[in-house]
């Protein structure tokens, strides 16, 4: 592991020599490369260059056990080489971690869909509930919200609601939302005030690059009509609605939000684009471990993930066994609580996996 980690401290050097150079910073492109390739590995060289010092300083503790007979210096030195060798512990178990490859997704804007499961439109109501908290917590990390698709419901729900999330680090932070969210609260339409279950799906998708999947024109085809629900004056009145299947799959996207045919179209290729990259990472990753099933996840929209119960202001996530009494505060955005031990879990696992745990 030492010649990994000399290797990588040797590449963040020598990318920082590029940078300073008269040619690499007069061009902004270049740049950009050379910083975002060290900026990938700064964390695993500070942490290596922290190991290594504290590494001397241990050695020198242990030689003061060795050559000194004073007790007062050999108790500092003794606490101190205790103090180090824990330190030193946790410090190689993170830069193992951080050795581990790296989800090359994470740092990529990302398409989440949300739609109505069992419930009417209890679960409508739920799906726009979703979508607000989500929203919230975007505006929270200074994310970008854009809708890109929507089907909404008479009393103010949705059927399903697409949006696109663009930030730093989104995917990394939402990709283990994915899954079935069931909520338990009295619906506005129930006169006896009896609890009802509804569920909602979620779905989380990497936002996909032009080169990362690659649709050939005759694998598509485009259905125009006019669009139906709230909307503006062109609603039901120009063919503005664009329907695109993909033929080999059969996966089908409709976009009807924008009064626009080329916008609607252009986010009906966005979010196809995503879905088939969700598709092909699924199988992958069920290639290289079909019977293995996650702690944290697979994000199947079949998996309940998270009960939201409202009378006894609850919320529980399943897969870490984890529950705030908080779910007032919880659907107004602050759901990091959660996100962050789910990362977390999900950085034991394959810590376990790779037998650092």
């Amino acid at each position: 592991m030492r010649e990994k980690l000399l290797a990588v401290a040797e590449e963040y050097d020598r990318l920082s020599q590029k940078m300073s150079t008269p040619e690499v910073a007069a061009d902004p492109k270049a740049y950009r490369q050379f910083a975002k390739a060290q900026a990938d590995i700064a964390d695993l060289v500070h942490s290596f260059r922290r190991y290594t010092m504290e590494e001397l300083r241990l050695k020198e503790a242990e030689q003061i056990l060795r050559e000194e007979t004073d007790p007062e210096l050999r108790q500092v030195a003794e606490e101190e080489k205790t103090t180090l060798s824990q330190s030193l512990d946790k410090l190689e178990d993170s830069l193992r971690f951080l050795l581990l490859p790296k989800d090359p997704n994470d740092e990529k804007n990302t398409i989440v869909e949300i739609r109505a499961g069992t419930g009417g439109e209890e679960a409508g109501l739920f799906v726009a509930d979703l979508f607000r908290m989500y929203s919230r917590y975007a505006e929270a990390k200074r994310w970008r919200i854009e809708v890109m698709s929507s089907n909404a419901t008479g009393l103010g729900g949705f059927k399903e609601i697409i949006f696109k999330v663009s930030g730093d680090n989104v995917y990394s932070q939402l990709k283990f939302e994915g899954g079935v969210h069931r909520v338990q609260r009295v619906p506005r339409t129930e006169a006896q005030g009896r609890i009802h279950t509804s569920a909602v799906t979620v779905a989380v998708l990497p936002e996909a690059e032009d080169v990362e999947v690659n649709i050939a024109p005759d694998e598509l085809q485009f259905d125009v009509y006019r669009s139906s629900g709230p909307g503006g004056q062109s609603v039901n009145t120009t063919d503005s609605a664009v329907r695109v299947t993909h033929k080999p799959t059969g996966l089908v996207v409709t976009c009807q939000d924008e009064k626009s045919q080329h916008k609607n179209k252009a986010k009906a290729l966005s979010i196809l684009r995503a879905r088939l990259l969700a598709r092909r990472v699924a199988e992958e990753a069920g290639r290289r471990s079909a019977d293995r099933r996650s702690q944290v996840g697979s994000g199947d929209r079949s998996e309940r993930i998270r009960t939201y119960n409202f009378p006894q202001n609850r919320v529980t996530d399943h897969r870490v066994n984890l529950t705030l009494y908080r779910l007032e505060t919880f659907m107004e955005g602050e759901i990091q609580d959660i996100v962050d031990a789910l990362i977390a879990a999900d950085h034991a696992e394959r810590m376990a996996e790779a037998g650092v745990a």
